[in-house]
């Protein structure tokens, strides 16, 4: 019987995330010291440039402003509540409407 290991958990993980279409980075590359940094440091627990990028491929035709509006109401959203920030993020999934 072949022994599981943590190893081999992470790589198939990644495996199938990357075959149901998602793109997979090595977390050390994106590190505050990594050689493409998108954090200023470890306690920066969103990406935001990827953020914005996400939230305006989803919402093309939803003015910057309100964009930007969005990506500090998801900022905020950060508390030491963890089951709180999970129904806040979870209400976010779905539809939300914006006043423009």
């Amino acid at each position: 019987m072949n022994k599981i290991t943590e190893s081999a958990i992470e790589k198939f993980t990644i495996e199938l995330l990357e075959k149901s279409g998602n793109h997979y980075i090595y977390g050390p590359t994106i590190a505050p010291d990594g050689e493409t940094p998108e954090r200023e440091s470890f306690e920066d627990v969103l990406l935001i440039e990827r953020l914005r990028k996400a939230i305006g491929r989803i919402n093309p035709t939803v003015p910057q402003d309100c964009r930007e509006d969005a990506v500090k109401l998801i900022q905020r959203l950060i508390s030491p509540e963890l089951i709180a920030n999970n129904e806040a993020f979870k209400l976010m999934s779905g539809e939300v409407r914006v006043a423009i």
